[in-house]
């Protein structure tokens, strides 16, 4: 996917997983990745603020913690769904479903 020393502590940037635009977030070297469309316009969260593990939309600044997609505040009542992130050998993998929801077969 990308390669885990070209993403900062603190930056963002977003990839195609099976046809699904993904914000992939480096917080303090911890990698996680969620759904990159804000539930309330559709705004890609990946053109957003990072602080901390709160991304923020830039549209309606909804804010969404990054390690589980919640909501923590906003116009919308919807959280965001995460992908799973593992890093090998200085690259980032995502795995495209929804924590909290049935893992597809492996």
């Amino acid at each position: 996917m990308i390669r885990a020393s070209e993403l900062a502590p603190g930056a963002m940037t977003w990839a195609v997983v099976d046809r699904q635009r993904i914000v992939i977030a480096n917080v303090d070297g911890a990698f996680y990745a969620l759904h990159d469309v804000c539930g309330h316009r559709g705004a890609p969260l990946s053109r957003g603020t990072l602080t901390g593990y709160v991304l923020e939309c830039p549209l309606h600044y909804a804010t969404f913690d990054v390690r589980t997609g919640k909501l923590l505040s906003g116009p919308i009542s919807a959280d965001v769904p995460t992908c799973d992130v593992r890093v090998e050998n200085d690259t980032v993998y995502v795995r495209r479903y929804d924590r909290g929801f049935e893992a597809p077969p492996r």
